[in-house]
């Protein structure tokens, strides 16, 4: 995987993650995904941002950092969010991985979501099954295995990287506004959210 590619600008970045696979290797084994859906934080001006306001703390400093960087946050007091850093060094920005549609190491996930596993058929998955395996940000990572662990670690480390997967056209993807970013004022409205068009794997 080309590093230039994270020096992309964070809204170009988001749609082109789209179609790439996310690869996650533990001790259980290999799972990975294709982003479906991302969603784009644009920073200090962003309400909707972490960082809005240039705000800074222990969990927010690496998205300080220079970008391609992993920014793991806990929401809820259950769920794990997954984020690669954007932006320039010093500029806050990020990008949240939404959801993915499943492609490697399926039993694996579906035992860390508490899945059952069904019988296939002919050996195939079909995608009903896999639907809701990691349709939203909480999900994925669960299913990935991703934890706060891999906080600030460098995407495309050892075990935690992003392989070419398909290329997609400006007709493929969808944009339209973030979700749960209510309290983020007029930031609410802006069209940073990006999905594959018409992809059953998408969160919403």
């Amino acid at each position: 995987m080309n590093e230039k590619l994270f020096e992309l600008p964070t809204l170009k970045l988001a749609k082109t993650l789209l179609g790439m696979e996310l690869v996650h290797q533990t001790d259980e084994g290999l799972a990975s995904g294709i982003i479906v859906e991302t969603e784009a934080y644009m920073g200090p001006e962003d309400m909707a941002a972490h960082s809005f306001g240039g705000k800074r703390t222990p969990r927010t400093e690496i998205m300080y950092a220079e970008p391609g960087h992993v920014y793991v946050y806990f929401i809820y007091g259950m769920h794990t969010c997954f984020n690669i850093v954007s932006g320039p060094l010093h500029k806050p920005e990020a990008i949240l991985i939404r959801a993915l549609e499943p492609k490697e190491g399926i039993p694996i996930m579906m035992h860390r979501r508490s899945m059952k596993i069904p019988v296939l058929e002919n050996g195939a998955w079909k995608p009903g099954q896999l639907k809701k395996l990691t349709n939203g940000p909480g999900k994925l990572c669960k299913a990935m295995g991703i934890s706060l662990n891999d906080y600030g670690l460098k995407l495309n480390a050892e075990h935690l990287y992003l392989k070419e997967y398909k290329s997609l056209s400006d007709e493929d993807i969808v944009s339209g506004p973030r979700i749960n970013v209510d309290y983020a004022g007029e930031a609410v409205h802006y069209p940073y959210r990006f999905w594959i068009k018409d992809n059953i794997y998408v969160s919403k």
